[in-house]
């Protein structure tokens, strides 16, 4: 059979002012307009034939577009702003029975009944024929990524259906974060809770003036595949919170971040403890540790975690909230004493 190609339709420009279509900055949206570069962001994905997708965000459809030429089985469609929908509708007409959509939040869509049951593979398998793609706004990209991340390391959500492969675009600093080394400037809280769970890949950078309305900063395609062993064998809470607490004073030293997992009380000699087990050097900055040595943190903070039922429920800014209240509360109680004399 021949592969499936879009009749002649508007162009994505014609479609924007057919329904007079205007990006909206407090949502943080930019406009794909040449179709040569959605076709190579679509190409990052691999090839698509028979593929289910999901699409996020497709706004306007020129990603769609070139989803729809790389001749996929089925083609879902998430798109929160109604503005979008009689465009996509038009282009679900031009592509029948391949395109579903939806009208919702990608935050709250439940993915892991998006497609067919028959789709799923083992983890350890190759990755199944199911894409996700989409051109993220930039308000939403970065707690998207850690929401899927975290599904990565639960397996559900769209990893119900195995290693679930994932072409997503990012500002140019994201995703160099995202694919930062050990020891970059870049390296962050996202290169670790990336790279632990998948191989990730920085593919091309687009010019923010090949968007519409441009934005201030250039657009990098990242692509993910998750890792069939994940590299910290740790529940995907713990992982974050240490690593989170790391990277908290990203300047100093690596012990400062280790100290305040611990209350106050104890902070010195439980974080002593903990780098000792790891078999961390102390004086070492967050972005000069390897993701070796977060799985011993990790694996360190687990174990004093099994040790002390009450420690992983801690929280640092709550202790520091708690002491802010008591010295309110002292002030206020000294205040009425001096006013009664």
């Amino acid at each position: 059979m021949a592969a499936f190609r879009l009749p002649p339709l508007p162009t994505v420009r014609e479609i924007i002012k057919l329904f007079n279509l205007r990006a909206q900055k407090q949502l943080s949206q930019n406009f794909l307009l040449d179709l040569r570069l959605t076709d190579k962001i679509v190409r990052q994905a691999g090839k698509l034939k028979d593929a289910h997708v999901c699409e996020v965000g497709p706004g306007p459809g020129g990603i769609t577009r070139s989803i729809l030429n790389g001749d996929v089985a089925q083609l879902l469609l998430v798109e929160k702003d109604t503005r979008f929908i009689p465009g996509l509708q038009m282009l679900s007409e031009a592509a029948p029975g391949k395109v579903h959509i939806v009208h919702g939040d990608i935050l709250t869509y439940k993915m892991e009944r998006a497609f067919p049951k028959h789709l799923q593979k083992k983890w350890e398998d190759d990755p199944p024929n199911v894409h996700i793609i989409g051109n993220l706004p930039f308000s939403v990209s970065t707690p998207l990524i850690i929401r899927w991340l975290e599904n990565v390391s639960n397996r559900d959500g769209p990893f119900v259906y195995g290693r679930t492969q994932m072409t997503l675009t990012f500002q140019k600093e994201v995703a160099e974060r995202l694919t930062a080394t050990t020891g970059s400037k870049q390296r962050s809280r996202l290169s670790i809770m990336s790279q632990y769970l998948c191989t990730v890949q920085n593919c091309f950078t687009i010019p923010g003036r090949a968007f519409v309305p441009k934005p201030e900063v250039d657009v990098s395609v990242v692509h993910f595949t998750p890792l069939v062993q994940p590299k910290i064998q740790q529940p995907f809470k713990l992982v974050e919170k240490v690593v989170k607490s790391v990277f908290q004073f990203r300047r100093k030293y690596c012990c400062r971040g280790v100290e305040i997992l611990f209350p106050e009380a104890e902070r010195l000699e439980k974080s002593e403890q903990m780098l000792m087990l790891a078999d961390v050097d102390p004086t070492l900055r967050p972005a000069q540790l390897s993701i070796l040595h977060f799985k011993n943190l990790c694996d360190a903070y687990r174990k004093m975690c099994d040790e002390d039922t009450n420690l992983f429920s801690y929280n640092y800014r709550e202790e520091l909230k708690q002491k802010k209240r008591i010295r309110k509360k002292g002030h206020l109680e000294q205040s009425e004493q001096e006013d009664q004399l």
